[in-house]
């Protein structure tokens, strides 16, 4: 707590924050987001958490 105190200055200037909010971000990602994905009767759904293919290069 006394290293804040002293620093106060750095932590909240531009830098000081700017570095603060890339920690938060990386432990947001670790925490992660689910996926939710509601669908109708009769439906085909696909769900993926990056790029998704479809179908085959042939089908062109």
């Amino acid at each position: 707590m006394s290293w804040l105190i002293e620093n106060k200055e750095w932590v909240f200037s531009g830098i000081g924050v700017s570095v603060l909010f890339f920690v938060l971000s990386l432990f947001k990602k670790n925490f992660g987001s689910k996926q939710v994905q509601k669908s109708g009767a009769n439906s085909t759904n696909y769900q993926a958490g990056g790029d998704i293919n479809i179908g085959s290069k042939h089908d062109k």
